[in-house]
């Protein structure tokens, strides 16, 4: 899969379907073939549409050029079974998935976020059938730690079960926790990562600044729950000197962040969403630029508080 995937949080939400369609195929013709969405992608109040049904109908003619990765196993719906990584909520949740995304196969199914609720070996067993059923081709996780993808890769040994192939954290020079643990896991167990958020969230595209309102249609505006979070001093203050450094070699900061973040130890591919076609052709510059030993030192020195939160 490419270095450069396309996340499309913002689909349904920021972005209309018709914005939505034309990003998606402007990232097939320029070579990005991930794009990753969930089943509850846009989690943003009065969405109409999920990303999945975007997808579904942008992708009907293009299929074999992407490879597909959608989520489950976060809440759906106020029942009982809305919820979780059961047998019965994983086979619900990839029918509906299936329908909405107009395919007969998933590329990449991944649990959203572990369950403690839920016996790994029934979450497994259930991801395993759709592996020999031909629905899903890869599984993976999103949002676990070292620990739990670990016994995770342990179970599927033991069982002789399908097991993840990829996992996908948040990580960013504002976020390096995955550096102590779950980064050396995966190298060792051979399992890619997918990092989302390499921007964290946008603070990193130099868009916000101290003592300043957000911009209109920023996810500061449209998801201020998840995000207020983000934009802390802390990390503002690491956007600055990240600006510095990108005006310093004459790039974009948000170029400098995501060349960084696809160049660092076990990254398979580093998940950008946007919301129009320009913002994605000057984030896909970074895949070009090739940063020297000094810069990623530089940066390295900057962002290391963020090793530990």
């Amino acid at each position: 899969m490419s270095v450069f995937g396309l996340g499309t949080n913002a689909f349904g939400g920021r972005a209309d379907e018709a914005t939505s369609t034309a990003v998606m195929h402007h990232a097939l013709d320029h070579g990005v073939n991930l794009i990753d969405t969930s089943n509850r992608s846009p989690a943003v109040p009065g969405a109409s549409l999920l990303s999945e049904t975007i997808m579904g109908r942008a992708l009907k003619d293009r299929r074999t050029q992407a490879v597909v990765a959608t989520k489950c196993g976060k809440k759906t719906g106020n029942g009982p079974n809305d919820d979780g990584c059961s047998r019965g909520h994983i086979m619900r949740e990839v029918e509906a998935s299936l329908r909405r995304l107009q395919t007969d196969y998933i590329d990449l199914y991944q649990i959203h976020r572990f369950d403690p609720g839920t016996p790994l070996e029934e979450t497994l067993g259930a991801l395993d059938d759709l592996v020999h059923q031909g629905k899903v081709r890869y599984i993976g996780c999103s949002n676990y730690t070292a620990w739990q993808l670990c016994k995770a890769l342990w179970a599927s040994d033991r069982h002789g079960l399908a097991r993840y192939d990829a996992a996908q954290p948040a990580y960013s020079p504002a976020d390096r926790r995955i550096e102590a643990d779950v980064v050396p896991l995966c190298l060792d167990q051979g399992v890619g990562l997918l990092a989302y958020f390499p921007l964290a969230g946008g603070v990193l595209t130099g868009k916000y600044t101290p003592g300043s309102p957000p911009p209109q249609g920023s996810r500061a505006l449209t998801q201020p729950a998840g995000f207020s979070a983000l934009l802390s001093a802390r990390n503002l203050a690491l956007a600055a000197d990240m600006q510095q450094l990108a005006a310093e070699i004459g790039v974009t900061v948000a170029q400098l962040t995501l060349a960084w973040v696809m160049n660092r130890p076990g990254i398979t591919s580093a998940l950008v969403g946007t919301t129009n076609i320009a913002q994605q052709e000057e984030n896909l510059k970074s895949v070009d630029l090739e940063l020297d030993g000094q810069t990623m030192q530089r940066i390295n020195k900057i962002s290391e508080a963020f090793v530990t939160f």
